[in-house]
């Protein structure tokens, strides 16, 4: 790392999850040690503050998303971010409308920031500046997150790889952003803006639009930190989700969960799922890093992969991550608050791709992505051997069927669909299968 060029934050933060590593149940919250979180805030409680209280509070406050993903998992070798999700509209196409309708409603300065990695950095800026007065005379509009070696799993010495030896090298999870915000030099100058609060979530998730009323709770009851959490389903079953452990709110993420413990799929008893929205205080955040280098600090978890993930047979790997959302249970007086599932609407899989592509959400001038389902969103499943991957998804599937009225949609091997199918209620298809044009089911 000092070799590479990193800073001393960054050489505290991997000195901490390297000390974390080295600790009996490395990486692991059973659910044995944990408790249900009761009743939290609800936005929908949240009273609307008046003109000048969400103009001043926006006012300050940043928006920051975590575009540092490349899509492999879908076959992609761009940003995920620049994947079309309406005809002619990407996801950051459809965050730069967000933010510029919301500054022109409240009148903010609201800026807009990226985190991004090497390989996002230029597409996704060439994109932002297609969009006249987005960005802002004074603040960046990225900065880079971090990285760091890929450890062997057998002896645990950074990874050897000539072959590539940019394979050598990941992230360390987002919850890097604490750090990376600091040594890019971004929070100081943020600060120096007057921006107080950052309002953080996924690139992908497109229910994610600032909120007046969140940020006016933040500075009205002086919240350092809040995460957004939705009411879990079983759809939820591998997000991470809230609980307490001695006390205190605590997130736990599926890497964390022991082998043999089948207590994280229970819905019922984690009722609080993590969005990965949230929100921080930056004066807070310099206060903890000023004590301490490495703060805010989190859980180490364990990733456990091959050092080139194309190929299973190479060198396995450990990544040492940690989860943003993790700050919740290190910074004294956080808070978690439950969000509709309308600002939760992440597209994870050609599963999710489908379901926003199709009529069940409709793009508003505002860059809001408005539901057309009555109740929840339709539940896709589709064949990974012949949809996992884009190129795969769109020749099968070129244009989205409508899905406003459908339940679920179960897709068993090779299916085609045409123009104009209509699926309603709950629908399965099996292959090798053409759904003609117009067919309804």
């Amino acid at each position: 790392m000092r070799s590479a060029g990193a800073h001393a934050m960054e050489l505290a933060a991997l000195r901490r999850r390297l000390e974390q590593l080295s600790e009996d149940g490395a990486g692991e919250l059973p659910g044995s040690e944990l408790e249900p979180l009761e009743e939290i805030s609800r936005l929908v409680d949240l009273p609307e503050p008046d003109a000048e209280v969400s103009r001043h509070v926006l006012d300050r406050t940043a928006v920051l998303k975590l575009n540092g993903g490349l899509g492999t998992s879908m076959g992609l070798t761009g940003p995920k971010s620049l994947l079309e999700i309406k005809p002619g509209k990407t996801f950051l196409d459809v965050i730069a409308m967000q933010v510029l309708s919301v500054r022109e409603t409240y009148k903010a300065r609201l800026p807009l920031i990226l985190m991004n990695s090497a390989g996002t950095r230029e597409p996704s800026l060439d994109l932002l500046k297609t969009y006249p007065g987005l960005a802002d005379d004074v603040i960046p509009a990225d900065f880079l997150q971090g990285r760091e070696p890929k450890i062997a799993a057998d002896g645990f010495q950074p990874v050897d790889w000539p072959a590539n030896p940019e394979l050598e090298w990941c992230p360390p999870g987002h919850g890097d952003i604490y750090i990376a915000l600091a040594v890019s030099g971004m929070r100081d100058l943020l600060l120096a803006e007057g921006i107080r609060w950052c309002f953080v979530s996924n690139a992908d998730n497109l229910g994610a639009v600032p909120d007046a009323r969140i940020a006016a709770w933040l500075a009205d009851r002086d919240i350092p930190f809040a995460m957004e959490t939705v009411l879990g389903t079983p759809a939820d079953r591998k997000g991470g989700h809230l609980a307490r452990r001695d006390g205190r709110i605590v997130l736990r993420e599926s890497a964390q969960v022991p082998e043999g413990d089948n207590s994280f799929g229970d819905v019922a008893k984690w009722r609080y799922f993590n969005t990965n929205n949230i929100w921080f205080d930056l004066q807070r955040l310099k206060e903890l890093q000023d004590a301490d280098p490495a703060a805010p600090a989190l859980p180490l978890i364990v990733n456990r992969k091959t050092v080139d993930p194309t190929d299973p047979g190479s060198t396995p790997v450990i990544q040492l991550e940690t989860a943003m959302g993790a700050a919740v249970a290190s910074v004294e007086g956080a808070q978690a608050i439950e969000i509709p599932r309308t600002r939760f609407a992440p597209v994870k899989t050609t599963d999710d791709l489908l379901v926003v592509r199709s009529d069940a959400y409709v793009l508003d001038p505002s860059g809001e992505m408005i539901p057309e389902f009555t109740t929840t969103p339709p539940v896709v499943s589709l064949s990974k051997d012949h949809f996992k991957l884009l190129r795969d998804f769109d020749a099968r599937i070129p244009h989205a069927p409508s899905l406003k009225e459908c339940t679920s949609l179960d897709v068993e091997g090779d299916v085609t669909f045409g123009k104009d199918v209509v699926l309603r209620g709950d629908v399965k298809i099996v292959g090798p299968k053409t759904v003609p044009d117009g067919e309804i089911l």
